[in-house]
């Protein structure tokens, strides 16, 4: 080999390089020869490497030969643009002292050889990358590679693991590409992808940063003063530089490819190992791509220098790290983190104020801002320094002088101005059309004769639309200058915009002031309305589909290239093929051909007559002592201004509604196109599926021995079986039908393959007969035959498939279910263990595995009894077996019990984890996922045996040695990478079942952070990743043994979790492409197969000998594939409704959504399952963004970040994965917050502002409805649903105060209205009864795409039965919660912020969740609005009653009950009343012991929202969330802290104080006693200022006796806080008593007065809460402080005068609130009460929320006599206590109704009150 080797074509080492040749010589283009051999390292085999420190003393002199090579010769004549390839730059002046630190040693210090490394790398044989070590002419030996890599360990100090790992790393690559193309082509693509492609990134921003300039100035000017900013772009001259070869960006492109094409491979290697070995000890910098560019470039520089020759010092190992990433993540985490107490904690700083990694990131973008990185001195710049010495002036960098925000993330809605102003604009305006249109009797005179003519003025007034535009576009100008970091040039951008904007709405508003204030009828003023409607929409159409960052900007070419940072990073976007644009166009005209026609009609035309009546009604006849007639007179206008709003929502919802018709309607023709539908023939499917086996999955390798297509399908077929079976989805019996067998001919005696009847008897669509009915395994081999039909990329040999690797994360998930957790209850609250309900679940996969393990019990005693049937003689022998057989044959089906309770007989281990593994492999565990996806691994096994069969004959029955090659394969081509962050803190019981998985796939690798404490006390700890896989060694603490150990600069879990655990994880991938994988997914062997054919998608798998370097004209530029998406099935549907409409709503977003999301180039990440391309993906930032809070949908990030960059996204419908989704009510809905918070945050991201403002607008369109435009519709329907029961309010208000003209439908509009003096409201309830049924069809259009797509694949019957069973189980009840958790969710977030990961939970929801948790945990994000529109609803029914209300009186009934109705066996009566005595411990603890499940907890948690905690003790360790609970910013806040509860406020008593401007007794007759105004004023003050005075008597009391009584009477302060409560409630219900009396028991006045008064109350706290009070002291010790009257020892220093004065106000709010929870509490308990009377109930409820069949569900808990005693106490003594509490509420409003009769009238009509 080295013989060969050495004698290869190479030439002399400097034969040609002096000659004076411009390039090299025809027969080579590689690096010179270096002459190595044995003799140098006599004891080496070819595949070791040496040890560094005997090394590096004889490669010096060889090194000095190769560096001396002038890489400037290498240039063409001319003087063009060299990237950074120079050796030796032209001579430079002696540097001044300051910079003479920086000239010889790799860092200042570094002197002496600190790298003692035995190995530097594992003992690697040739057979691990067998295609570049076994191939001929390599372009350079795996020694050689090694050599390079060992030199940048000694130059650099990278650390001798990360060494080894990016040696591995590298080698798999180009083994991987090698085993497809030669060599030689696989460095250059390889490098071609990495450094210099047309795709590459360094590429990109080698000449976004203009680099190239600098390049050009190195030469020119050497004699520049080293002192200056080097001005990298020459403003105003270009005298010093040539413009024609620099400037120009395609003659500097041209000039790059003919470097890259003279590169030698030497230095094309070098340049990969040297980026890849910097990208592998970045840690968090592999977030900032272009940083990485920037560390690579100066590192290159250096290495290629003047002193690089003569520098013989040794890095110390870690230097690297210690001066080149450390000082870089040391900026990045004091940013958002801070030291208390010597803990990191997260400053409370928002995003605007925190520079994260995408702001360190986008420096390295700008020439300008590259040219200011200045040094500690405070006034050298790294870029005054000669570049081979810019690298060793890395480590004096003052980083924090350097960088600075380049986007503001502020907390705003504002970003929506900015992001979506087309969105606003299209909408808006074409409202403004219509309804100006149709409300011509608002600016046309009245008499309808001169109204005919003025036409001008009406277009005049429809033209000023343009204006309502042009005014979105300002804003969005205008608030733009508030979150871009303005420089000279975007300031000049702006302002020019403004000014030309300010322009365009003089020129399209200034005309109306002639047409309609001067000349309303002349010919000249309709020529001037007429062309002004024309500019109008001309106007209107250009700011529609212009982007906003492309408004009135025309690029000449020097501009274009001071643009071609932003246009390269943030606005590359994939080109779509002009098939693909086609449809984008079709499907949204479509979308909007048909809202706008809609809306016209259906919308528009609808409320012109109602807009023309309220507009003209004035009422009449009312009055108020106070404020006068004019606010009840102007009622019907204030009313218009909310139906005005209603219709304007309504208008924006209609769009989403057309969107998901139409968006169904392309991805069902797609689907149909594909060949993906159940209307496919059905013998179609199946009788051909072995040929497309053959053809599709099966590839043609060459073998010498040839089979025959049937044998080849039988043993893929005969797999699939029978993993089945193994998995226990199919019976023996099924198996036997399903599988090819070997049969005998009679007639010949020859033995013939005979496939299954299976493929050939399917005449129906009923395969019962052969898989068991609706079962997996049906599904799988449907599934599997139907995605054979459509189109699939070839796939390609097993030996030449690209290696790729699956990633999974891993912090706490379960890995493998204990025996404890699967044969006991969950918790106190369960009634049935796990085991028991995966049974009932799926009965015939249990009796499938007890069979099994009945077998292999059997197997076993038959195997102990031959054993003493051999040592005992022959005699005794059939004797003892005859017993056995007569013992056997007597059994009963009693001994099998324990099979088929429990799984097993035996404990012996054996036997349980066979059991754990059955349930684990039903649940959502890690085993599962590993299991699942390890199929793979056999996948490629069997296809390699199968399309190579000499390899069986090879070794003619030698089977380990067949399954040695085979796994040998196997490594090659896959390998399984599990994040598992917290393995070195694992527990026992983790531990054990990590090394479950180790010891059944030993080529599993895990990844891990382990930490050791620092050197000192005062020092950090030390964090490294460490890899670790089952072939290393079992350490004695049960754990394995480090395969590599790469120290890290700090703790790299910086963000959310997820996120920064890939990323450290991501450097120990292999192969071309990765596999994202959540911890609850599954594959199976059939997916498996399709491996290859899903790869294929990336389309550069082919084989080509054409350079990527070369110049080729007629080449087709195409976008790289990054991303590609598949479907995914999930598992978790049928369990039970919640889990079938989670799981119906992740198949339809994932398959149908985004089947025509990727056709038309809006798909983007979402994590799952995508492949991803390794290369494009890492080289730009990693897998996923990672700051905290703003990233926390980490996923879509990295999705747009490809996207944005050129990376093409594509989806895969062919291959599915399974997925896990969450199953019980809470889990969902946490799940649902942390989307929902996620968008929150992905609003403020720089990534919408790209994509909103210079995207295309189809793309645009489609981004927009496809991601934020979701959760916009979702806040847009309960905006609606809230708008909506204000105007009812308001109608009904008018309703029960007015007389209603009668309504005749065959009455002329002309006619008289009677009864004379009436008011027509009819055209407004017909207006309502449109908005009712608007409303519901776009919510009931959600379960459209899932009818549909059920429809589709699984035909008429089952989408009929899946949408009824989950009609039936309420499913809409959950569908309006859910819509309000996303709504309350992206509210809070954008007001609050405090976006965090949510652990979702993924077990089986069984368990009854108790009253109070349900309670105080969707209270806030749905109950209280619910009851407020409760209130609401029930007096607009009172007082306006029509049917289509009911809709309405669904969606509170949801808001307020959905949490209970849901939860597993709320209705057991026994279960209720122990609830119901929790429900009261949880109001009344907390208050002498600090208690977190408690109301003042759940009260104080809310409230800190806006408070938040006191600083001081922040770093706490009991709370790890005190960093997370900041003080909200009191600008962020305001408009939803105080304006809007102050406008709900003035709008509920403007409703309230119409209704008393009426005479009680006569409402013809104007009030003329008390105001409203001061009668709401007493409701609404009266109970505030009872509860002061009863909270200051009861401090005193506990201030005065506390300290004595407390002593020998513990619960004194709890009796106090039960006072003060009990107090609150009796101040509420005497207020409601007296407002009874007030309204003379008139019930719709009264509901009218307490939702006025509750509204100023609700106003009244706002402004206390976030204007008056303070953070919040963490310990509960003031709450207890002003209970127990013990204020001393409370640690409140100098606030221990005015903390009493704050937790007065806070007791006054927290009394109101009180009462208000009790009464709502036990109001909902009441009605919940009611249901729990009904027989059966219990039972009927489990049917619905288990889809369980009676004989089937859950059994009662088996209990102890003495639990059953106690429990049957407290529900006789709390049913008791209960009954009572309900008697007195309701005697509250039932006993002054009975004696109101009995209350003279005299007094009243006397006293008008």
């Amino acid at each position: 080999m080295a013989t060969n080797r050495n004698n290869k074509q190479r030439g002399p080492p400097n034969q040609w390089y002096n000659s004076g040749n411009t390039a090299p010589p025809p027969s080579t283009s590689r690096r010179p020869a270096r002459n190595y051999d044995n003799t140098h390292y006599p004891n080496r085999s070819h595949n070791e490497l040496p040890e560094i420190s005997n090394y590096h003393q004889d490669r010096n002199q060889r090194y000095q030969q190769s560096d001396s090579v002038n890489m400037q010769q290498f240039q063409r004549p001319n003087n063009g643009a060299p990237p950074m390839m120079h050796r030796h730059p032209p001579p430079a002046p002696k540097p001044v002292n300051q910079d003479s630190r920086y000239a010889h040693h790799p860092f200042p210090g570094d002197h002496t050889p600190q790298i003692e490394i035995s190995n530097a790398h594992e003992r690697e044989t040739s057979s691990a990358y067998p295609a570049w070590t076994n191939a001929p002419n390599v372009p350079l030996a795996q020694e050689d590679i090694s050599d390079i890599f060992i030199d940048l360990a000694r130059k650099f100090g990278f650390q001798n693991d990360s060494m080894k790992n990016m040696y591995d790393h590298l080698m798999v690559m180009l083994d991987s590409r090698s085993s497809r193309m030669s060599p030689e082509q696989a460095l250059l693509t390889l490098h071609a992808e990495y450094i210099g492609g047309e795709d590459a990134n360094y590429r990109k921003w080698y000449f976004a940063a203009q680099l190239d300039f600098d390049e050009a100035k190195k030469r020119r000017r050497p004699t520049r003063k080293q002192v200056d900013i080097p001005k990298m772009v020459r403003q105003q001259s270009t005298a010093t530089l040539d413009v024609d070869e620099t400037s120009d960006l395609a003659k500097a492109n041209y000039h790059w490819e003919q470097t890259m094409i003279h590169t030698s491979d030497f230095d094309r290697t070098q340049q990969l190992a040297l980026y890849l070995l910097i990208w592998g000890e970045a840690s968090v910098i592999r977030f900032c791509p272009e940083a990485l560019c920037f560390i690579f470039k100066q590192a290159y520089d250096y290495l290629k220098g003047p002193d690089s020759s003569v520098n013989t010092f040794m890095a110390s190992e870690g230097s690297f790290l210690d001066h080149v990433i450390t000082p870089l993540y040391n900026f990045i985490r004091d940013e958002a983190y801070e030291v208390v107490d010597g803990q990191f904690v997260k400053r409370e700083r928002d995003h605007a104020q925190v520079i994260g990694y995408d702001d360190v990131n986008q420096l390295f973008w700008y020439p300008e801002s590259i040219a200011r990185i200045v040094m500690k001195d405070g006034h050298t710049f790294l870029y005054s320094l000669p570049q081979h010495r810019r690298y060793l002036a890395l480590k004096d960098v003052d980083w924090s002088n350097v960088f600075h925000k380049t986007f503001l993330e502020k907390r705003s809605w504002m970003h929506l101005f900015i992001n979506f102003t087309r969105i606003w604009i299209i909408h808006i305006v074409a409202f403004w059309y219509y309804t100006a249109a149709n409300a011509t009797f608002v600016y046309q005179n009245s008499d309808p004769a001169i109204a005919a003519k003025e036409t001008p003025v009406m277009y005049s007034a429809v033209a000023v639309g343009s204006g309502i535009a042009i005014l979105f576009v300002i804003f969005g100008c205008i608030f733009e200058y508030s979150y871009v970091p303005l420089t000279w040039r975007s300031a000049k951008v702006l302002t020019r915009r403004l000014i030309i904007l300010t322009i365009l709405l003089a020129i399209n508003v200034g005309p109306s002031i002639y047409c309609i204030g001067f000349d309303r009828t002349s010919r000249n003023s309709w020529i001037v309305s007429v062309t002004q409607l024309c500019i109008s929409c001309v106007t209107t159409l250009y700011l529609s589909i212009v982007p906003m960052s492309r408004l009135f900007i025309f690029l000449s070419g020097s501009q274009s290239r001071k643009k071609l940072a932003s246009q390269t990073f943030t606005a590359n976007y994939p080109h779509l093929h002009l098939k693909e644009r086609l449809i984008s166009i079709a499907l949204w005209f479509c979308v909007f051909g048909c809202k706008l026609v809609e809306s016209y009609f259906f919308l528009a035309l609808s409320f012109k007559d109602s807009f023309q009546v309220m507009y003209k009604m004035r009422i009449q006849n009312c009055n108020d002592s106070v404020i006068g007639s004019s606010l009840c007179t102007n009622m019907p206008i204030i009313t218009l201004i909310l139906m005005m709003s209603m219709y304007l929502v309504l208008f924006f919802l209609d769009t989403y509604l057309w969107y998901i018709i139409w968006n169904t309607f392309f991805s069902i023709i797609q689907s149909f196109l594909l060949g993906f539908s159940i209307w496919t023939p059905w013998q179609n499917i199946f009788s051909r599926l072995p040929k497309r086996i053959y053809s599709k999955l099966v590839t043609n390798t060459g073998s010498t021995l040839t089979l025959k297509p049937k044998v080849l399908c039988s043993q893929i077929w005969n797999a699939i079986i029978i993993s089945m079976y193994r998995e226990h989805f199919l019976s023996a019996e099924h198996v036997q039908k399903l599988l090819y067998q070997l049969v005998q001919n009679p007639s010949d005696g020859k033995r013939s393959l005979k496939p299954p009847t299976f493929f050939t008897s399917q005449h129906k669509r009923d395969g019962e007969e052969y898989l068991p009915n609706g079962s997996q395994a049906e599904r799988r081999v449907h599934f599997f035959a139907q995605s054979l039909t459509t189109p699939m990329p070839e796939p390609m040999p097993i030996l030449s498939m690209p290696t790729f690797t699956v990633l999974t994360p891993h912090y706490s998930e379960k890995i493998l279910l204990s025996l404890r957790e699967i044969i006991r209850e969950e918790d106190p609250n369960s009634r049935v263990t796990l085991l028991e309900y995966l049974k009932q679940l799926q009965p015939g996969e249990w009796l499938n595995f007890v069979k099994d393990t009945k077998t292999l019990a059997d197997e076993s005693v038959i195997a102990s009894i031959d054993g003493q049937s051999s040592s005992s003689s022959s005699g005794s022998s059939s004797t003892a077996t005859s017993e056995i057989d007569e013992k056997y044959a007597g059994k009963t089906h009693i001994d099998d019990l324990p099979f088929y309770c429990v799984g097993f007989k035996s404990s012996a281990p054996e036997y349980t984890v066979r059991t754990r593994i059955w349930a684990s492999q039903r649940a959502q565990t890690l085993y599962r996922t590993v299991s699942g996806f390890m199929n793979y691994y056999h996948a490629i096994k069997l296809l390699y045996r199968v399309e190579n069969p000499e390899i069986v004959q090879k070794y003619h029955g030698d089977v380990d040695g067949l399954e040695a090659e085979l796994d040998s394969i196997a490594v090659r081509k896959f390998r399984y990478l599990v994040a598992m962050q917290r393995y070195s803190k694992f527990n026992k019981e983790e531990q054990q079942s990590t090394e479950l998985l180790f010891k059944k796939y030993p080529s599993l690798q895990v990844v891990y952070l382990d930490q050791e404490p620092g050197k000192s006390e005062k020092s950090e700890n030390v964090f490294y990743s460490v890899l670790t896989d089952g072939g290393c060694p079992l350490l004695q603490d049960g754990k394995r043994a480090a395969k590599y150990r790469i120290r890290l600069p700090g703790n790299p879990i910086l963000g959310d979790g997820k996120s920064d655990n890939q990323n450290h994880a991501l450097i120990f991938y292999r192969g071309e492409f990765l596999q994202l994988i959540d911890a609850n997914q599954d594959n199976y062997l059939e997916e498996c197969l399709k491996i290859r054919n899903v790869l294929s998608e990336f389309e550069n798998l082919g084989i080509s000998n054409t350079s990527p370097y070369s110049f080729n004209p007629d080449k087709t530029v195409t976008s790289p594939v990054a991303i590609v998406g598949s479907r995914e099935y999930i598992f978790s549907e049928n369990i039970g409704v919640l889990g079938d409409v989670a799981a119906g709503k992740e198949q339809t977003f994932g398959t149908l959504s985004q089947r025509i999301m990727a056709k038309i180039g809006g798909k983007l990440h979402y994590g799952h399952p995508d492949f991803l391309n390794a290369i494009f993906m890492t080289t730009r930032g990693g897998v996923s963004k990672a700051q905290k809070g703003l990233h926390l949908n980490e996923d879509i990030y990295a999705g747009m970040n490809a996207f944005s960059r050129g990376g093409r996204i594509k989806h895969s419908e062919y291959f599915q994965c399974g997925k896990g989704r969450d199953l019980g009510f809470g889990s969902i809905l946490n799940f649902v917050t942390k989307i929902g918070t996620g968008m929150g945050e992905q609003m403020l991201s720089r990534e919408y502002y790209y994509l909103g403002s210079q995207l295309p607008l189809d793309r645009f369109l489609t981004f927009y409805y496809g991601h934020p435009g979701f959760h916009v519709n979702n806040v847009c329907i309960m905006m609606a649903i809230q708008v909506f029961m204000l105007v009812m309010m308001y109608i009904g208000a008018i309703s029960s105060s007015v007389t209603i003209c009668q309504y005749n439908p065959n009455a002329s509009p002309d006619s008289p209205l009677r009864p004379p003096g009436c008011y027509n409201l009819v055209p407004i309830i017909l207006w309502i009864q449109r908005c009712v049924i608007s409303v519901f069809i776009v919510f009931f259009i959600a379960f459209l795409p899932l009818f549909l797509q059920e429809l589709t694949e699984r035909g008429v019957v089952r989408s009929l039965v899946r949408l009824g069973k989950q009609f039936l189980s309420l499913s809409p009840f959950f569908e309006v919660f859910v819509t309000e958790t996303y709504t309350y969710s992206i509210l809070t977030n954008l007001a609050f912020g405090g976006a965090r990961y949510i652990a979702t939970g993924r077990g089986f929801a069984t368990t009854r969740i108790p009253f109070a948790n349900l309670y105080s945990r969707f209270a806030g994000p749905s109950i209280y609005l619910g009851s407020r529109n409760f209130l609401i609803l029930l007096f607009a029914s009172l007082s306006a009653w029509t049917p289509y209300l009911i809709y309405y009186w669904f969606t509170v009934v949801a808001l307020v009950f959905s949490p209970f109705l849901f939860n597993p066996h709320q209705f057991s009566y026994v279960e209720f009343m122990i609830d119901y005595r929790s429900y009261l411990r949880w109001l009344s603890r907390g208050n002498i012991n600090a208690r977190s499940n408690s109301w003042i907890a759940y009260c104080r948690i809310s409230r800190t929202q806006i408070t938040g905690y006191r600083k001081k003790v922040l770093g706490d360790p009991a709370d790890k969330l005190a960093g997370d609970v900041p003080r909200a910013k009191f600008g962020v806040i305001f408009f939803s802290e105080i304006v809007v509860p102050l406008v709900l406020a003035f709008i509920c008593m403007v409703a309230y104080l119409f209704v008393r401007s009426f005479n009680q007794y006569d409402n013809t007759l104007p009030n003329q006693g008390q105001s409203g105004l001061i009668r709401v004023a007493i409701v609404a003050l009266g109970p505030i200022v009872c509860n002061v005075a009863g909270l200051i008597v009861i401090f005193l009391l506990s201030l005065a006796f506390g300290w004595c009584v407390d002593s020998f009477f513990t619960r004194f302060g709890a009796y106090m806080a039960a006072l003060a409560h009990t107090w609150a409630v009796v101040n509420l219900i005497g207020i409601f008593e007296l407002l009874l009396y007030l309204e003379l028991w008139k019930f719709q006045n009264v509901l009218l007065g307490m939702i006025a008064a509750m509204a100023v109350q609700r106003f009244i706290f706002k402004v206390l809460i976030t204007v008056f009070l303070t953070r919040e002291f963490r310990p509960d010790d003031i709450n207890q402080g002003w209970w127990t009257g013990k204020w001393y020892g409370r640690g409140l220093g100098p606030h221990a005068f005015t903390q009493p004065l704050r937790e007065l106000l806070c007791k006054t709010i927290e009394m109101t609130m009180f009462a208000a929870d009790f009464l709502l509490g036990h109001f909902i308990l009441f009605l919940l009460f009611l249901f729990c009377l009904i027989p059966y109930i219990d039972r009927v409820h489990s049917l619905m929320l288990f889809w369980l069949r009676p004989s089937k569900q859950i059994r009662p808990q088996i209990l102890s006599i003495k639990k059953s005693k106690q429990r049957r106490r407290i529900v006789i003594l709390y049913s008791a206590l209960f009954v009572l509490i309900f008697l007195v509420l309701v005697a509250a409003i039932v006993v002054p109704c009975i004696l109101h009769p009995q209350v003279s009238l005299a007094k009243f009509q006397a006293i008008d009150v």
